[in-house]
């Protein structure tokens, strides 16, 4: 019997979705591998490191943990970018990289365009601090304090076009204070360089080394840039409080290759949301300075939408280039 050609399409169809069901309904069947934009050892490496086995057995295959440093996270980026859209291969960023497309036409790939958000896994606040010969003892003190400074004040960052640069010259712009950047080599060095004066201003997310400084009184604490207070600095105002709508917090989540199917998507997202409410995965992460956080893939795209916008126009506004 000769089929037509309209009921050919149709069997064709269900023939295509019936065989994509059976995929999905198989994920996953292999290893997957969590592709870290940093090396051994750092923050994101150690987050990944803290799930793993929780995240393994929930979704009965062994979870692989990949490190591919290098230009500011844009070569794992690029890698996963490319890689084949089933869910087996996952990036593991934090919100830099957002960043480095909008510095630099050669970072290789596009952060809304090319990946698929899963879930945000985790949230660091960022903290603003000062030297403690500074006797502001709050937010709006030391705005005043700043913008009475006939040459305005010098603020560090871990480095040109870091977060923390971007985000200090929105912090500044916001609060109309004049102020001139200062990068030095990573935050162990921004730390000693606002204990020792050489800075009066620090914007960044506090490290186990830094929150010792302050509980020694070296430096002194201000004031916390997330929306509400924070748990893990009680007490901490935040600046919104002082200078409205200014909030950074540095996130860290999965996300899969553009074109991933959405099943297989929200099974990944279903087990990161069961590992990431285990009260011992925040007890792990309270010392690092990090929140246990999830969010669903449409929250993440927007997230991620709304955090590019704000970037480029303080990149823009400001001139900032990659080095």
């Amino acid at each position: 019997m000769k089929m037509s050609k309209r009921a050919l399409i149709v069997a064709l169809s269900a023939l295509s979705t019936s065989l994509a069901g059976a995929q999905t309904d198989s994920f996953p069947s292999r290893p997957i591998t969590i592709v870290v934009p940093y090396p051994a050892g750092g923050t994101s490496d150690g987050q990944v490191r803290m799930v793993q086995e929780r995240l393994s057995k929930l979704l009965g295959q062994p979870i692989v943990v990949e490190n591919k440093a290098g230009a500011s996270g844009a070569i794992a980026a690029q890698y996963v970018a490319r890689s084949k859209a089933d869910g087996y291969t996952l990036l593991y960023p934090n919100s830099g990289v957002l960043l480095s497309p909008l510095l630099s036409e050669k970072a290789g790939y596009d952060a809304l365009k090319d990946f698929k958000p899963i879930s945000i896994m985790t949230s660091v606040p960022m903290v603003l601090v000062t030297n403690k010969s500074i006797t502001a003892n709050s937010v709006a003190h030391f705005i005043q304090y700043a913008r009475s400074q006939p040459n305005g004040i010098q603020y560090a960052s871990a480095g040109p076009a870091s977060f923390g640069h971007i985000a200090s010259a929105r912090f500044a712009q916001m609060a109309g204070m004049k102020v001139e950047h200062v990068p030095y080599r990573g935050e162990a060095n921004t730390t000693m360089a606002i204990r020792s004066g050489e800075v009066q201003m620090l914007l960044t997310t506090p490290s186990s080394a830094m929150l010792g400084q302050i509980q020694q009184g070296n430096i002194k604490l201000l004031g916390v840039a997330t929306p509400s207070p924070s748990p893990l600095l009680p007490g901490t105002p935040t600046l919104n409080k002082t200078v409205a709508g200014f909030t950074s917090e540095i996130w860290f989540g999965l996300l899969a290759p553009a074109g991933t199917p959405d099943d297989v998507v929200a099974k990944i997202n279903a087990a990161v949301k069961t590992v990431m409410s285990d009260d011992s995965i925040r007890e792990k992460l309270q010392p690092t300075g990090a929140l246990p956080q999830t969010s669903t893939p449409a929250e993440f795209a927007k997230v991620m939408r709304e955090e590019t916008a704000q970037l480029r126009e303080v990149v823009s506004k400001y001139g900032i280039k990659a080095e």
